[in-house]
């Protein structure tokens, strides 16, 4: 109750004082996820796209982690969605992930702190295909805490996003 009482505070906070978000840029190059909704920082019309190269200029994360999916560990690295959620100034409360096959999930935007969930866009060093669950998996550090091994993380473990609605 706590916690989501700061994550209010702090959002409510982030609505009031001026972005510190540098400008995004735009795509030069296939445009691999869309974000929309609670945002104030947008490089298109009501919505902050961007390519490869874009979510690899925001600072990277990688980590070592086993996987439901995967047999033995595996090496991911992207940009952690603390840090993406503020590039693009989020202040929603629920994040709806959706995948190039139009699944979706719903993430609590608490969910992003800086040592938890990555948008993965490389696994063990190589651009993942759709093929191979990419081009973008959100993936939790789920040897790291035991609360990341549960059922529900589990779904929130979108593959082949493209999109993210940010919800209040």
């Amino acid at each position: 109750m706590i916690r989501r009482f700061f994550l209010a505070l702090s959002l409510a906070a982030a609505s009031v004082l001026p972005s510190q978000a540098e400008e995004l840029t735009t795509p030069t190059q296939d445009i691999l996820l869309t974000v929309s909704g609670e945002i104030g920082n947008t490089n298109t019309e009501n919505a902050a796209t961007f390519d490869l190269a874009m979510l690899k200029a925001l600072p990277s994360r990688s980590f070592e982690t086993t996987t439901v999916w995967t047999e033995g560990p595996q090496t991911f690295e992207g940009v952690a969605l603390h840090d993406l959620l503020a590039a693009i100034d989020a202040s929603g409360a629920t994040l709806i992930a959706s995948a190039i096959n139009d699944y979706s999930v719903e993430i609590p935007a608490e969910d992003a702190v800086a040592d938890g969930p990555i948008v993965a866009y490389h696994l063990n060093g190589e651009t993942m295909s759709v093929r191979n669950k990419g081009p973008l998996w959100i993936v939790y550090p789920y040897d790291q805490k035991n609360e990341y091994q549960t059922e529900t993380i589990y779904a929130r473990s979108i593959w082949q996003l493209d999109r993210i609605k940010v919800a209040k």
